[in-house]
């Protein structure tokens, strides 16, 4: 199965029945962590949880997870080297970079649009700090 790059977060839920409505709950940890806001519109895929699946609903495997609270890991690695596009630039002017799921990397001195080969210093469940190592000059070239 292909998972889209705009995928914000992976959870199992029980379809339940409220009143007249079929309700899938959103964990709070996705809504704490800034994958989803209240109010806002998504799209949502349900997905059979298969015979041989642990209890994250991802397939049984010797390195699957034993719980499902310890929830998705961040799609990065303290030390890995990315090549990130800034989208956006955060409230103490660090520039913003989504990579899977919609995970956010902080980029101190990087602006909106620029295109930068950063290492990954510190990683969080919700967000990682990447520093800038080189910037792509393709663009430059001529």
């Amino acid at each position: 199965m292909e998972i889209s790059d705009k995928l914000l977060c992976l959870f199992n839920a029980e379809v339940t029945v409220s009143d007249d409505e079929y309700v899938v709950r959103v964990p709070t940890s996705e809504v704490e962590n800034g994958s989803v806001e209240p109010g806002d519109v998504y799209r949502v895929a349900l997905i059979e949880r298969g015979d041989g699946d642990d209890e994250s609903g991802a397939p049984a495997t010797e390195s699957s997870p034993s719980t499902a609270s310890e929830g998705p890991q961040p799609p990065v690695e303290e030390g890995e080297i990315r090549y990130v596009e800034v989208e956006d630039i955060g409230k103490q002017g660090d520039g913003i970079a989504r990579v899977e799921r919609g995970y956010v990397i902080i980029v101190p001195g990087a602006d909106v649009g620029e295109r930068v080969k950063i290492e990954i210093t510190e990683v969080k469940s919700n967000f990682a700090v990447g520093e800038i190592i080189d910037e792509d000059d393709e663009d430059d070239e001529e």
